[in-house]
């Protein structure tokens, strides 16, 4: 009951913890889809050497470990590091890039899954338009945007649960960086389990509410094709 007082009655450290994940998540989730989607777009418009090598390469970092991708991103990060210069280390921007590192994988590939079909469609017509390459990958992304918010719900949950990159390199910093899935480990050794069932709270409702976001723009998809 303790647990479900909290949400209703928005606990001021319930609030914070949740809005800060959501910054940090939804701000990794932009970053990965400029990356993601346009990447997704030349891979199935385009011809080169080393296509199938890329999208083999991406199919394969969609299980990359999270404990991998944080502990590469903090030694990229730390005072020893390439980038230590930066002072990123510990602060919410070094777990906006580990999530950035996660998604983008996941991300491109299930957007190249929708983007190699549709391009089976429309190959021939854009071809025959003497569309450019860029026209082309502008084409597939429009109209392929229903599908890529589908990608993009999914980078949404994923990143939103993602705990072992984010403790590495965020430190699980009170007021600072601490996140909804390393909050939920504390509170739990602490002993706080109403706090910690809060927060859980909240995370499931998340990730339900992206998974049956997710089934309803499939099944809007599914329905508009026939």
């Amino acid at each position: 009951m303790q647990a479900f007082r909290l949400v209703v009655t928005l606990d001021p450290d319930l609030l914070e913890i949740t809005l800060r994940s959501l910054q940090v998540t939804l701000s990794a989730l932009v970053i990965a889809a400029v990356i993601a989607l346009p990447l997704a777009a030349l891979l199935s418009v385009r011809r080169f050497r080393f296509r199938r090598a890329t999208i083999a390469v991406l199919n394969a970092l969609m299980g990359l470990p999270p404990v991998v991708v944080g502990l590469v991103v903090y030694i990229l990060l730390s005072r020893g590091g390439p980038l230590g210069v930066l002072g990123l280390l510990f602060t919410p921007a070094a777990m906006i890039i580990a999530q950035v590192v996660i998604i983008v994988p996941l991300m491109a590939s299930v957007a190249h899954q929708s983007l190699r079909e549709l391009w089976s469609d429309y190959r021939d017509l854009l071809i025959s338009m003497n569309a450019t390459r860029r026209q082309r990958m502008q084409a597939l992304l429009w109209d392929g945007r229903r599908a890529l918010l589908t990608a993009c719900l999914a980078g949404f949950g994923r990143a939103i649960g993602e705990v072992g990159a984010i403790m590495i390199v965020g430190g699980n910093i009170d007021h600072a960086t601490r996140v909804l899935t390393t909050a939920v480990v504390l509170e739990t050794g602490r002993g706080d389990f109403a706090l910690a069932l809060a927060l859980g709270f909240v995370l499931v409702g998340m990730a339900v509410a992206v998974n049956l976001a997710i089934h309803g723009l499939s099944r809007t998809e599914t329905e508009g094709r026939w």
